[in-house]
């Protein structure tokens, strides 16, 4: 707790060695979010995991989240089906509007156009995976002739998608027409009020003829602090937890670890906390750990990830395995920069 930041170059290779340690333990999927401000440093998502990919073998390397509303489809569609060549085929995408107004001027857009972006960008996004050559003209970029993305997907199969939302039904909906993942942040707001937003969903799903409701795919998040017993882990995570200006402002961090993902306890706790998501979203197929997160230090970050692959993570596999969930356990960095209790 030094309060300090380090390097750009130590945070970048910080996040490396956490994505390496997690398929090491066990982890199913490492995910590093898109964000253009600091302290974050994480404004190449695809380079980053390219690496990543070059030092595994197993892991699922994914995003948390890409925006749709201020890249270029075009360069999505390139950069990730390159990174399914480089990494066989282990990759995943979760595409979201994002929660920093500054960036849209940054990169062309304006925010109040976020949901329209995303709509559209999505639409062109699935036609330069899904065919060939593309004739394509919309309201948010120059038009498309006779236009091949390359290098094509590995096999013809675009990487799996995830939409992710806090609170757009618009997003729920979106994911549901194409059939693909629908990821709540679960942060920030209750547990139950992201129940709305898998509800609709499911019932989208099935509108569109997907299936039951019930088939319908959907994905987690929770902040994670995890030590041996309770009393250490809220006593040693309260200081990050007050100096981060989002987190925090779920109130005191005894009444979020209560309603919120926020997830702080001794590994039984956290096994609990977690399974108890399905009394809210029902069985779901992919739980986000953000463990690297509120500026902890890195030497914390590994020690609880070797925590919860010894303890956390056979146990969550076992009890989703007997529900015939299938679900998925993966490792989140923010990507900041931070170390210490700074804001992030």
């Amino acid at each position: 707790m030094s309060g300090t930041r380090v390097s750009e170059h130590e945070r970048i290779k910080a996040i490396t060695r956490i994505a390496i340690h997690a398929e090491q333990a066990g982890f199913d999927v490492f995910a590093i979010g898109e964000h253009h401000n600091p302290p974050f440093v994480s404004g190449s998502d695809s380079t980053l995991l390219a690496y990543v990919a070059a030092r595994t073998s197993r892991i699922i390397l994914s995003t948390s989240t890409t925006l749709i509303t201020t890249n270029d489809p075009v360069k999505i569609a390139e950069d990730f089906a390159m990174l399914q060549h480089l990494a066989d085929g282990r990759v995943d995408i979760m595409l979201g509007r994002g929660n920093t107004a500054e960036v849209y001027p940054w990169f062309g857009q304006d925010i109040r156009e976020g949901i329209p972006l995303a709509i559209e960008n999505y639409a062109l996004l699935r036609k330069l995976w899904d065919e060939e050559v593309v004739d394509w003209s919309g309201r948010f970029r120059t038009p498309l002739y006779n236009f091949t993305s390359i290098p094509r997907p590995l096999d013809m199969k675009p990487p799996a998608v995830w939409h992710g939302s806090i609170r757009s039904p618009e997003i729920a909906e979106q994911a549901a027409r194409y059939g693909d993942g629908f990821f709540v942040n679960n942060l920030f707001m209750t547990t139950e009020y992201f129940a709305q937003y898998v509800d609709y969903y499911r019932e989208r799903w099935e509108a569109h003829g997907h299936g039951a409701p019930e088939t319908a795919i959907v994905g987690a998040g929770a902040t994670l602090y995890v030590r041996t017993n309770s009393q250490d882990a809220f006593r040693e995570y309260a200081p990050y937890y007050y100096a981060h200006p989002v987190l925090s402002s779920s109130g005191p961090l005894e009444d979020a670890a209560v309603a919120t993902g926020a997830t702080v306890g001794s590994p039984a706790q956290v096994v609990d906390k977690i399974l108890s998501f399905r009394e809210h979203f029902g069985a779901y197929q992919r739980q986000l750990f953000g463990m690297d997160q509120a500026g902890l230090p890195e030497a914390t970050v590994h020690e609880m990830i070797d925590l919860v692959g010894a303890e956390v993570l056979p146990v969550l596999r076992r009890e989703t395995d007997d529900a015939g969930e299938q679900a998925s356990a993966a490792a989140e960095s923010t990507g900041s920069g931070a170390e210490g209790p700074v804001a992030r």
